[in-house]
C-alpha cells in the first residue's frame, strides 16, 4: 500500500483520536509546553487523507479529550537553535509552570559549516537542567533518517551524533524519547515536505501516535502494569 492510498484511519502506524485517549486515560498532565525549533512545532505540509495538523497540536488534541482543563502553550520557532531557545523561549516555559514539556533535539545546531557537538551536548544539556527544575515529564524524539540535507556530505553522520546526544540526556532525566532514526515510516514515499526537511501531514500523525504510546508506557509503569 502506497502512501496515496493511505489515509489517517487506514495507516498501520496511526491511532485513532479515541484510541490514543484510551491509552492516556488517567494522564495526570494539565500543562503541555512545546519549545525549541520548527520539527517540535510540527512545521510541514499537508497530506491527503490526514488532518493537516503537526504532531504536538495533535497530542495536546488528544491530551484534552482526557484532561478538558489542559493549558497548552507552544513557543517554538522556525530555525531556532538550542541556544536561541534557551536565550528566547525557556524563560516563558518556567513562568508557565508546566507538567509536561517537550524539548527539541538540536537539528538546526547541525546546519553549519562545522558543528561544535562538545558545545551542542552543554547547551542542550543546560535546556534539560533547567526544563527538569519545572518538575515536569520530559519528552523528545530523534532526528530520522528521512531528515536530509545533501549540501552536507556527512549529515549522517552529524545526525547520529546529535542523536546519540539526545539519547544520553534523555535516559539522565528520565525522558520520553521518540526514537525515529530506525522507524520504518521513514522509507515511505512523500513522507517529507517540499522543503525535504518537515515531515509532512502524515509523519506527523505518526509522530503524535508514538509520542502518545511513549507517554502510555510511563502511565503503565507508574500503574505497575
Amino acid at each position: 500500500m502506497t502512501l496515496k492510498q493511505l489515509t489517517e484511519e487506514s495507516d498501520p502506524y496511526c491511532l485513532h483520536p479515541l484510541d490514543a485517549a484510551a491509552l492516556l486515560f488517567d494522564a495526570p498532565w494539565s500543562r503541555l509546553a512545546v519549545i525549541g525549533d520548527s520539527l517540535s512545532a510540527g512545521t510541514g505540509d499537508p497530506s491527503p487523507g490526514y488532518a493537516d495538523a503537526g504532531w504536538s497540536d495533535r497530542l495536546a488534541s488528544v491530551l484534552r479529550r482526557v484532561r478538558p482543563d489542559l493549558e497548552y502553550l507552544n513557543t517554538a520557532e522556525v530555525g531556532a537553535t538550542t541556544e536561541q531557545t534557551l536565550g528566547k523561549q525557556i524563560d516563558r516555559l518556567r513562568e508557565f509552570g508546566p507538567d509536561l514539556v517537550h524539548l527539541p533535539c538540536g537539528a538546526n545546531d547541525l546546519v553549519r559549516r562545522q558543528p561544535d557537538f562538545d558545545q551542542i551536548e552543554q547547551k542542550l544539556r543546560r535546556l534539560y537542567v533547567l526544563a527538569s527544575r519545572t518538575g515536569a515529564q520530559l519528552t523528545t524524539f530523534t532526528l530520522g533518517r528521512a531528515y536530509l540535507i545533501p549540501a552536507f556530505p556527512d549529515w549522517a553522520e552529524r545526525v547520529a551524533r546529535v542523536n546519540a546526544i539526545t539519547r544520553t540526556l534523555a535516559a539522565e532525566y528520565g525522558a520520553v524519547i521518540v526514537d525515529m532514526w530506525d522507524h520504518p515510516v521513514n522509507a515511505r514515499e512523500n513522507l517529507v515536505s517540499e522543503d525535504r526537511i518537515h515531515f509532512s501531514a502524515s509523519g506527523q500523525a505518526v509522530l503524535a501516535t508514538e509520542m502518545v504510546k511513549g507517554l502510555a508506557h510511563v502511565l503503565s509503569r507508574t500503574r505497575g502494569d
